[in-house]
């Protein structure tokens, strides 16, 4: 089978999730490519959004070949940013099909917009197209506010494109009832994880050492209200012999910071590459997510794969959990988050639920949950 894979978001702004769903499609024999195009914001990128390229290029990724773009966005435009991203995606396609031929699905990363975009392209060719979903309704509600009260364009073409794709495929099952209040539920939809690299996230034994404090690391993105650092720091508040590693994208702002002013044993290390990520976790002796939204929780998998136990919140999916390695805070209560933290510390990983992780989000078995999909048109 010839599958497009379609990215609503790529390096420099993550969604390597498209590109490790494209490798593990590859090694069930299909042919697989990814198209994909970013936006870029001149708050956001920086200098980047001026020095970027502004051609299209073509570029091998492990193993895929991509094929690249960038455009600048126009700041608080965001009707005519979404038409030009997908007129330049649609235009993009027509450069592939001119070199590659008419792949035989199309596979979109979010419907925001590469959803909208691979039902433009997938009516004119009639060519069956998929929406994997991976974003939460925290993340709407940041770019659009509480209620959508000026974006119902926004809500109404969504909900329409969700409607006429051949089927979603939300990460969990949990992300459908939490999108139901903009999109509903009628359209034809089928849960399946992302990938987790458990080659890459390989279990390791540890061993405590007595010599120092029980490490905890927090890898997140540095989104306050979202990821709940403000109920983490209250939660570290009196503990004792801890010390914590804060990682991710904007941790290491001043507003994060702020937070853990009057505590000890904080390191704050920004954003990490996937070995540095892997580093962190081999070097800890549990991970802390205290999220009030997640629409998965990539992470948490990674640190069961790599053999540590877990301290989270309850709006987790229940397909990012295992029973054993995660212990269950309720979400925005620092002095749960603290007792289960407490806990931890005398948990004994058990290798078992590092393979039990495996059966469930390894490259090849996520590829052939997605196979049955596509097969099914």
């Amino acid at each position: 089978m010839h599958i497009l894979e379609i990215p609503s978001f790529f390096p420099p702004h993550g969604g390597l999730f498209a590109l490790e769903q494209a490798r593990a499609l590859k090694t069930q024999g299909n042919i697989v490519r990814v198209l994909s195009c970013v936006q870029l914001g001149a708050s956001v990128d920086g200098a980047f959004y001026w020095k970027a390229r502004h051609d299209r290029w073509w570029e091998e990724m492990d193993g895929v070949e991509v094929y690249r773009s960038y455009i600048r966005s126009i700041p608080h435009c965001i009707r005519p940013n979404q038409q030009r991203w997908c007129r330049t995606v649609q235009e993009m396609y027509e450069d592939y099909k001119h070199r590659y031929g008419r792949p035989d699905v199309l596979h979109a990363h979010c419907c925001q917009w590469a959803g909208v975009a691979a039902r433009m392209v997938a009516e004119r060719e009639s060519i069956p197209f998929f929406i994997t979903e991976h974003l939460p309704s925290g993340i709407f509600d940041l770019y659009y506010g509480k209620g959508w009260k000026k974006a119902d364009w926004a809500r109404r073409l969504l909900k329409d494109t969700y409607e006429h794709a051949n089927h979603v495929i939300p990460v969990s099952a949990e992300l459908v009832d939490d999108l139901a209040p903009f999109f509903g539920k009628d359209y034809s939809f089928t849960p399946i994880s992302n990938i987790i690299d458990v080659d890459f996230f390989a279990f390791r034994p540890r061993e405590r050492q007595a010599n120092r404090c029980f490490r905890f690391c927090c890898l997140a993105i540095g989104d306050i209200e979202r990821k709940g650092y403000d109920v983490l720091a209250e939660a570290l508040k009196g503990m004792k012999n801890v010390e914590l590693h804060i990682a991710g994208k904007g941790t290491d702002s001043g507003a994060v910071r702020h937070l853990f002013d009057d505590l000890d044993g904080i390191s704050f290390h920004g954003e990490l590459d996937r070995q540095g990520v892997r580093e962190l976790l081999y070097h800890s002796d549990a991970l802390v997510l205290a999220s009030r939204s997640e629409s998965q929780g990539l992470v948490i998998m990674e640190a069961i794969s790599t053999g540590i136990p877990v301290v989270t919140t309850d709006i987790i999916p229940i397909n990012a959990l295992l029973e054993g390695a995660c212990l269950i805070a309720k979400a925005g209560d620092a002095f749960s988050l603290r007792q289960r933290m407490q806990e931890v510390v005398d948990v004994v990983f058990d290798p078992q639920w590092s393979n039990e992780l495996r059966k469930r989000v390894a490259p090849d078995v996520v590829a052939r949950q997605l196979m049955q999909i596509f097969n099914q048109g």
